[in-house]
């Protein structure tokens, strides 16, 4: 038993993928991704991490499917910081180039279940055959395109994503001002309405009901 639960557990380590900058683009090209970002001191990913080995396990080889993982603390950090990965683990699938959140469980079962139904082959610049309307018109059209014109276009909106997070900067900061000055002048009128002598208020207040109670 002992030797079958060696060979089981070095089966299931060999068929790991670990993606990195390096090798993404030649291990998703093609393919429909379930990807684990994840750290390895995460408490959440080491009680995961069985059962998505053994799901990697479970669709290694395929042309079509794909199920690895990141180390967002190793090799992996740049495409944590790529695809937003602020927690652990955070788990994506879908198109590589349009990855999606998975919200579901994390037991074996129900992330077989997910792969089974999700990790098909979807529309993508590598299916444009399965691709119809304005999302195929799309494609078809950035594919004409030159290299230079791609990357301008490129530039033009990574540049605007950047100027609406630049204004969201800056009216958050104006935010924080107005939070500050309000808090300030409520801060201050409250000192002034209790120095007015509210507090001599209230006492004479409890000594008149007290005296009219006996």
């Amino acid at each position: 038993m002992k030797q079958l639960a060696f060979f089981l557990a070095l089966g299931s380590t060999a068929s790991a993928l670990e993606l990195t900058p390096d090798n993404w683009d030649a291990e998703t090209q093609g393919k429909t991704v379930f990807i684990k970002f994840f750290a390895p001191w995460c408490g959440h990913c080491k009680a995961m991490a069985k059962d998505w080995e053994t799901l990697m396990g479970d669709f290694a080889g395929s042309a079509t499917q794909l199920v690895a993982e990141v180390d967002c603390t190793a090799a992996g950090e740049d495409l944590c910081s790529m695809y937003g990965v602020e927690g652990f683990p955070t788990i994506k699938y879908g198109d590589p180039s349009d990855l999606q959140d998975y919200q579901g469980p994390r037991e074996y079962d129900e992330l077989k279940a997910f792969a089974d139904e999700n990790l098909k082959p979807i529309c993508s610049v590598d299916n444009i055959d399965l691709c119809e309307g304005e999302k195929k018109e799309l494609i078809e059209n950035y594919l004409k395109m030159s290299e230079e014109e791609l990357e301008k276009l490129l530039s033009e909106k990574e540049q605007e994503i950047a100027d609406l997070e630049q204004n969201f900067e800056v009216e958050m900061e104006k935010l924080q001002e107005t939070y500050e000055g309000l808090q300030q002048e409520m801060e201050a009128t409250q000192r002034e309405v209790k120095a007015s002598g509210l507090s001599m208020m209230k006492s004479i207040l409890k000594s008149k009901d007290a005296s009219e109670s006996k």
